[in-house]
Parts: structure tokens; C-alpha cells; sequence
């Protein structure tokens, strides 16, 4: 396991205490494990994504991520609802291991509200939670 201040916390994004981060991209927001979580999981085997369209409330399960290691839920940021899933995962789980901010995005949502987006930990304090 890598300890915490090796982990990478990037400064635009912002972070749940279940370790989902969340990044603004025009009026929506992608969605996905951090670097803690996926270092946690070990080598991603499966994920369980949601139907596009679904709604879910804040703290809401919305999927799953399946590693060698364990099965751990995925809790929904903020309320809002899905306009797209990540199909590269479907075919390639492991992109979440090689690049959770990047090609390893879980969900494309459209939140509720950005003040909730926004409410979110920064990358300060969600190193400090690490």
C-alpha cells in the first residue's frame, strides 16, 4: 500500500469521505474512486455501473468496484443523475488502477445542484481525512 503523501490529490477536484471524487465539466460532472481507494482495492476486476437515467440522492449506492481483494460499494456524491458510464471499464476494470482521473472515470452526472458539488472536501482536507 502507498501511504497517504504519495497518493495523487488533484487540486480541481473534490472529494467524499467514501473516497469518490467529482470534477466539473461544463453543466455536469464525472465521477470516480481516488488514488486511495484504487491503491486500497488492489487490481480492479469488475465494475458495477449504473443505468443512464437513473437519479440517486447523495450517499445513495450507485454501483460497485470488484477487486481480487473485495467487493466495496459506490456512494453517489451528490443528488443527481446519470447521463453516461464509463464503457472502457467494461472491457478494461483495470483502467481505474492505471488512471482513476482520467480514463478510469466511473459516471458522467448531472447534480442536482453545483453548491452541492461544491460543498464537497477540497484535496486539502481530503488528504487530511487520509
Amino acid at each position: 500500500m502507498t501511504s497517504p503523501d504519495q497518493l495523487t490529490l488533484p487540486e480541481e477536484l473534490r472529494y467524499t469521505p467514501e473516497h469518490i471524487w467529482v470534477k466539473k465539466d461544463g453543466d455536469t460532472c464525472l465521477v470516480g474512486i481516488t488514488d486511495y481507494a484504487q491503491d486500497q482495492l488492489g487490481e480492479v476486476a469488475f465494475v458495477d455501473m449504473p443505468a443512464i437515467g437513473a437519479h440517486f440522492a447523495a450517499g445513495d449506492e450507485f454501483g460497485s468496484v470488484e477487486s481480487v481483494k473485495s467487493v466495496s460499494a459506490l456512494f453517489m456524491p451528490v443528488s443527481g443523475t446519470i447521463v453516461e458510464a464509463n464503457a472502457a471499464l467494461e472491457d478494461a476494470p483495470t483502467l481505474i488502477n492505471a488512471s482513476c482521473y482520467a480514463d478510469g472515470w466511473l459516471a458522467r452526472i448531472k447534480a442536482d445542484s453545483a453548491a452541492d458539488v461544491d460543498a464537497l472536501a477540497d484535496a486539502a482536507a481530503y488528504g487530511k481525512q487520509l
